[in-house]
């Protein structure tokens, strides 16, 4: 298994961000065929009590790298990607990592 995962900076607005990422980027993403399990997480920070580096990770699952190429490279998955400038005001990281079992 494999995982995209995209590691959002902080943004400009929170508010705007938080908004834009439910009620329209995550719509889009949900329509990327071949996820097998999606993660979110909202950053609170760190065990020292200080801010988090990132604000927002999203890990998105796939049974194989074949798989996550070739519906991130379709029209759905490209939407999804072409979104990501609407609303990533603080920039973005995106990653491919093998789950260790």
């Amino acid at each position: 298994m494999v995982k995209l995962v995209v590691m959002y900076g902080h943004p400009e607005s929170p508010e705007a961000f938080e908004k834009y990422y439910s009620e329209t980027h995550l719509p889009i993403a949900a329509q990327i065929p071949g996820v097998v399990k999606v993660e979110l997480t909202k950053f609170v920070g760190t065990p020292d009590g200080s801010a988090a580096s990132e604000y927002r990770m999203a890990e998105v699952y796939f049974d194989s790298l074949e798989s996550l190429q070739t519906n991130m490279g379709g029209a759905e998955g490209q939407a999804a990607v072409n979104d990501i400038p609407n609303f990533a005001t603080g920039g973005v990281n995106v990653m491919i990592g093998e789950v260790a079992g």
